[in-house]
């Protein structure tokens, strides 16, 4: 079965940087589009960024330019570079391909 795991969260500061990485495993990343969704506290689940099997990307208006979604099909991994945070980019980010989730990684960025 399909299992997704979230890694690279943690505290920054305004401005900082963080990288997230999704692993896979019972399934090719590659084959599938593969979403990045977050969920601040006390709100909704959206998503955030998408990459799809030829590899075009799509990004919410909130963090175009900043956030850069990519795969590494060798390693059937899914990366979230995100640059220049904000405190409103403060959420839990999950991973999720083919319909699966991970348990989330926590991105917490102060002001």
């Amino acid at each position: 079965q399909v299992q997704l795991v979230e890694s690279g969260g943690g505290f920054v500061q305004a401005g900082g940087s963080l990288r997230l990485s999704c692993a896979a495993s019972g399934s090719l990343l590659k084959d599938y589009v593969t979403y990045w969704y977050r969920q601040p506290p006390g709100k909704t689940r959206d998503w955030v960024a998408v990459i799809t099997t030829n590899n075009n990307t799509d990004y919410i208006e909130a963090v175009k330019g900043r956030f850069t979604i990519s795969r590494d099909s060798a390693k059937n991994m899914v990366y979230l570079e995100m640059n220049r945070l904000k405190s409103e980019d403060t959420a839990i980010y999950y991973c999720n391909h083919r319909n699966k989730w991970g348990r989330g990684t926590q991105v917490t960025v102060s002001s």
